[in-house]
């Protein structure tokens, strides 16, 4: 599976997925929550699968790492098409009960997380040839940079200050972890290896 159809399937997955956890409870606010942590859950795979798909092939290069680079554009549409759903069943919650919400959330939290969906808006605009090519290739890999790293450090937060309470968030938190570990080993290496090339030889 590659392409718009793995992004297809993902997509329908998760709104499945999304429906069944409502459904589970009857429509109730229960079911909302436990939609909206499983949307979360899979947001933060597929996120994961899409910022370390450079990192992991030069890590630890297999067929499955190479798959997973040939299919970053598309594992990110499906982390953008998890989210928005994700966000979608925050909304629903805020409707059936704002005091929940409420309890939930705060301004800030509001504030920080519109901003990570301008990002994930943004790139995925990108991920289609035509709007990179207007963008251009160094300002594309800014976007997708600073959008990276950005939408990262909310999942920190998110998962972070759930961790002392929620023992469930435990394995969100390595994950989120891995992620910025990755990233920065390959960062490192590749750092390395261009100092490695530009340093001049000493004749013999």
């Amino acid at each position: 599976m590659n392409g718009w159809r793995l992004t297809g399937l993902l997509s329908l997955l998760v709104g499945a997925m999304t429906l069944y956890f409502m459904a589970r409870h009857g429509w109730d606010v229960d079911g909302v929550r436990l939609a909206i942590r499983a949307t979360a859950r899979t947001s933060l795979v597929l996120f994961a699968l899409a910022f370390t798909a450079g990192a992991m092939v030069e890590l630890m290069p297999s067929d499955a790492t190479r798959w997973q680079r040939r299919n970053r554009r598309y594992l990110g549409v499906s982390f953008a098409a998890s989210h928005f759903i994700h966000l979608g069943v925050i909304v629903t919650l805020a409707m059936m009960d704002p005091a929940v919400f409420w309890k939930l959330t705060t301004v800030m939290n509001i504030l920080l997380a519109g901003t990570a969906y301008l990002f994930i808006a943004a790139m995925t605009a990108t991920s289609f040839d035509r709007p990179a090519a207007w963008l251009g290739p160094r300002t594309w890999r800014l976007l997708h940079l600073i959008g990276g790293w950005y939408i990262w450090i909310s999942f920190a937060i998110a998962v972070g200050k759930r961790v002392p309470v929620d023992r469930f968030y435990w394995p969100m938190a390595a994950l989120v972890l891995a992620i910025a570990v990755l990233r920065l080993i390959a960062m490192f290496q590749r750092g390395r290896r261009r100092i490695t090339i530009s340093a001049p030889r000493v004749p013999a």
